[in-house]
C-alpha cells in the first residue's frame, strides 16, 4: 500500500456546484413535467379501483374518455415546482458526496475497489443530508412533500381543485400540517432507493460499456455512439430506480389519499403494506417503469447538455478499467 499515490480528484468550486444545481433543476423539472400524463395513469392504477387491471394505454384512454385530454395533465403544476429544487440538490449533492468519499478512500486503487460503496453512499447521503453544500436537498424534500400530496389529491379526486394554488390552499385549510406532511417519511423511503438505482446503475452501465475501450477510443467516440451509451445506461438505471422505489411510491399514494388506520406513520405504512401484499405494492409498476426510464435517461442526457452550456467540469469517474 505504501507505493500507492494519492488519487488526484477535481477541486470543484462554488460556481461548479451552482452549475451542477442549475443543470439538475432544469433536467428534473423538464422531465418530470413531460411525464405528467404517465404519472397520472400510474397514480390512478395505484389508488383508484376503477383502474384496476388497466395498462398504461387503456388507463390513458379511460382518463381521456371521462375527463378529456386535459385530464392527463392533472398535477403538472406541483410536479414541475416540486422537482425544481429537489432535482438541483440531488444532482449537485451526488457530485459533492462522490468526491468526498473518493477523497476519504485516499488513492485510486482503493476508490475503485470500493466504488460500489461510494456510489451507494453518495446517492443515499445526497438524497437526505442537510449539510453543505447540499443542505438545500433536505429543504427540497420539505418543499416536495406538500406538493406531492397536492398532486396526488388532484389526480385521485378529480373535483378536488382546478390547480396547484387552489389545491394546496384547500389541503392546508382542511387538513393542516399533518395533511401536508403525511407523506414525508414515505417520500424519503421512496427517494433514497430511487436515487440509488438511478446513479449507481447508471455508473455501472457506463463502466460496462467503456471497460474494453481504450482511452483513445473513448475520446474519439462519435456523438451518436456516446448518445447511445448514455441513453441505454439511463434507461436501464430508470428501470432499476422504478423497481427499487415502487413499494414506497405505492404507499405514498395511499397515505396521501388518506388510506390506512390512525396511529404513527410507521404503523400506518406497516398495515397498508400488509393489506396490499406484494402484488398490490407493485401495482402500476409497468407504467412507472416506462415513465422512470424516460425520466432518468432524459435527466442524464439533459444534465450533460446544460452542464456543457454552463462550462461546468465533467463528473468525477472511478470506473474500473
Amino acid at each position: 500500500m505504501a507505493d500507492q499515490k494519492p488519487f488526484a480528484v477535481p477541486q470543484f468550486t462554488s460556481k461548479d456546484y451552482s452549475s451542477f444545481f442549475l443543470a439538475g433543476a432544469i433536467c428534473c423539472t423538464a422531465t418530470h413535467g413531460a411525464m405528467t400524463p404517465i404519472d397520472v395513469v400510474k397514480t390512478r392504477i395505484q389508488i383508484d379501483p376503477a383502474y384496476k387491471g388497466f395498462s398504461l394505454l387503456s388507463g390513458a384512454r379511460y382518463v381521456v374518455k371521462n375527463e378529456g385530454p386535459s385530464g392527463l395533465l392533472t398535477g403538472f403544476g406541483p410536479t414541475a415546482v416540486g422537482y425544481l429544487a429537489q432535482g438541483g440538490a440531488k444532482f449537485a449533492g451526488y457530485e459533492f458526496w462522490k468526491k468526498q468519499f473518493v477523497e476519504i478512500a485516499g488513492d485510486q486503487e482503493t476508490a475503485i475497489e470500493y466504488r460500489t460503496a461510494i456510489y451507494l453512499g453518495a446517492s443515499s447521503v445526497a438524497e437526505f443530508h442537510r449539510g453543505q453544500p447540499c443542505q438545500h436537498r433536505f429543504f427540497a424534500d420539505i418543499l416536495l412533500t406538500p406538493l406531492e400530496a397536492t398532486r396526488i389529491r388532484l389526480v385521485s379526486q378529480r373535483d378536488y381543485a382546478p390547480g396547484l394554488v387552489t389545491g394546496f390552499t384547500r389541503l392546508a385549510r382542511e387538513e393542516g400540517f399533518s395533511g401536508l406532511y403525511s407523506g414525508f417519511l414515505p417520500i424519503l423511503c421512496k427517494q433514497i432507493p430511487y436515487a440509488i438505482g438511478q446513479f449507481t446503475v447508471n455508473e455501472f452501465c457506463h463502466e460496462l460499456a467503456f471497460r474494453n475501450m481504450s482511452e483513445e477510443a473513448r475520446q474519439s467516440l462519435s456523438p451518436s455512439s456516446k448518445f447511445g451509451i448514455d441513453l441505454g445506461s439511463g434507461i436501464i438505471a430508470g428501470f432499476a430506480a422504478a423497481i427499487l422505489s415502487q413499494p414506497a411510491d405505492t404507499l405514498l399514494s395511499q397515505i396521501n389519499k388518506g388510506h390506512g388506520p390512525s396511529g404513527s406513520m410507521v404503523y400506518r405504512l406497516k398495515v397498508l403494506a400488509q393489506q396490499a401484499g406484494v402484488k398490490g405494492l407493485f401495482a402500476g409498476l409497468g407504467p412507472r417503469m416506462i415513465m422512470t426510464a424516460g425520466l432518468v435517461s432524459g435527466q442524464f442526457l439533459l444534465y450533460d447538455v446544460v452542464k456543457h452550456a454552463l462550462n461546468a467540469p465533467p463528473a468525477l469517474e472511478i470506473h474500473k478499467e
